[in-house]
């Protein structure tokens, strides 16, 4: 019996195959959480900042939870505008110019 050696054996050509019907779906529900998560966090950074810079704007206890989360909605603000990055990179998203 013969058994034949690396160098006789073919191997094809292998493409993956992504266009199954729910990516697409996916990728749109996949984009409108990460969408609604940043606006949400720039509504709450742009709150958090305004009660920090001006005095007369929010109470005590507003401006104290500012101070005390404003770091935090900058690095939620991180995380999802490179989670945002990152999707947009691998789907192959088309920025238009």
């Amino acid at each position: 019996m013969h058994y034949p050696t690396p160098t006789e054996v073919e191997i094809p050509d292998i493409e993956p195959d992504f266009s199954a019907p729910f990516f697409a779906g996916f990728q749109v529900v996949a984009s409108y959480i990460l969408a609604g998560a940043m606006l949400v966090v720039l509504i709450m950074l742009i709150i958090a900042g305004a009660s920090l810079a001006f005095r007369g704007l929010a109470s005590d206890r507003m401006r104290s939870w500012a101070g005390e989360n404003i770091l935090w909605i900058f690095i939620a603000a991180a995380i999802l505008g490179a989670a945002s990055g990152l999707f947009a990179w691998f789907v192959n998203f088309d920025f238009g110019f």
